[in-house]
């Protein structure tokens, strides 16, 4: 799997039109690691029963809360968690190269959340492929928009994400290995709008770096 080089120096912090030589440099990166890395990922399906305290997926500790979640479940009987992982191999590439050349290390973090993405992409492809006759919804994370990120453990808890993707939660709710992703995405039985697309939605929309720069990541 390669993820894309637009995305990628998005991640990598660079504004606007990218040099040619700075493309090239990343195509470079991707080239060099695009063997030695293995993004995981995992998903499964679940009921949903509605209640005062949320949207319970039915079987599970998991329980949406917020209006995130209300608007973008609202045609929808069944949900999937989906965890995704660049893998704990770019982490240790990263603590390598962050030790001998920065700049290209900043490059490969950029590369990296691109990759993760990647793999969210495909695990939604699969959802697609399993479920032929559902419409998506767009998929959103724990800490997007009202969505809380303390609903981390549960989800990964729900998906057994340590044994089958190598995803672990730290104290803090971040995810390792850090380029690591989880998400809800709704199956309906009728086409989905795109709701919550924004950074008004975000809940990383205060400390962005791309909206900082006066750019959007697109999601």
């Amino acid at each position: 799997m390669r993820a894309d080089i637009d995305e990628a120096l998005r991640y990598a912090g660079v504004r606007g039109t990218p040099p040619e030589a700075l493309r090239r440099e990343m195509e470079r990166v991707a080239g060099e690691v695009e063997g030695r890395l293995a993004p995981r990922w995992v998903w499964r399906v679940w009921e949903l029963d509605r209640g005062e305290g949320g949207i319970a997926l039915r079987g599970t500790e998991v329980t949406l809360t917020g209006r995130t979640a209300e608007r973008m479940l609202a045609d929808c009987r069944r949900a999937a968690l989906m965890v995704c992982t660049a893998g704990a191999e770019l982490d240790a590439l990263l603590r390598a190269w962050q030790a001998r050349d920065m700049a290209r290390a900043v490059l490969l973090d950029g590369y990296g959340s691109a990759l993760a993405e990647a793999a969210c992409d495909a695990a939604e492809r699969e959802i697609g492929a399993r479920f032929a006759g559902a419409y998506l919804t767009d998929r959103f994370s724990p800490g997007y928009g009202d969505l809380p990120l303390a609903l981390q453990p549960a989800v990964c808890a729900a998906l057994d994400a340590a044994r089958r993707a190598g995803v672990r939660v730290t104290d803090s709710l971040l995810l390792s290995p850090a380029k690591s992703v989880t998400a809800v995405v709704g199956l309906a039985d009728r086409p989905q709008a795109a709701r919550i697309r924004g950074c008004d939605y975000c809940g990383r929309r205060e400390d962005c770096a791309l909206r900082k720069g006066g750019e959007r990541c697109g999601i």
